[in-house]
């Protein structure tokens, strides 16, 4: 019962959010969107992406193509692999929105992400868990929100990451 209450409770907090707002401004001002994260993230990030081309008629997509992301990481390793995705198709900065999605904020290739936008000037924004001062939070300066997501359990983080991303749909 305690995991559902820690999810109701974080709920509760999206709606109230500043980060949340910021967020759905930045999803109408983009038309296109590439999400990313690890794990649990990327299938988050795989089926928002689905949904926002469905539903909101945004051009989607998101890193999790198997083949695609093996031959990355096996050709620029696991550390520069989303860069080098990020390289390959942001094609248009000023309509482009990239949303980096990690439980911990420490993954290595999603901080190399968030500075990699940084220092092109690619609008994204992010979202974690975990702690507040995690290296993603604290590396970027310029997100479009920053959301955080005050647990330290997976579960309860991919849950809500989800409930934040999927409360821009339309019911």
């Amino acid at each position: 019962m305690a995991f559902l209450k820690e999810i109701e409770d974080a709920c509760v907090k999206i709606g109230s959010s500043i980060e949340y707002v910021n967020f759905e401004h930045s999803l109408r001002e983009y038309e296109e969107v590439i999400l990313i994260g690890n794990g649990g993230s990327n299938a988050i990030a795989s089926h928002i992406s689905q949904d926002f081309v469905k539903f909101l008629g945004k051009k989607s997509f998101s890193f999790s193509d198997p083949s695609m992301l093996t031959c990355f990481i096996n050709d620029f390793g696991m550390e520069n692999a989303y860069v080098k995705f990020l390289e390959s198709f942001v094609t248009n900065k000023e309509n482009t929105l990239v949303i980096l999605i990690s439980s911990s904020g420490n993954s290595k290739n999603l901080v190399n992400c968030v500075e990699y936008c940084e220092n092109n000037f690619i609008p994204y924004g992010i979202l974690t868990a975990f702690d507040k001062d995690n290296k993603m939070r604290t590396v970027a300066s310029n997100p479009k929100f920053n959301y955080h997501v005050d647990t330290h359990s997976y579960g309860v983080a991919e849950c809500v990451h989800q409930i934040f991303l999927h409360k821009s749909i339309p019911s």
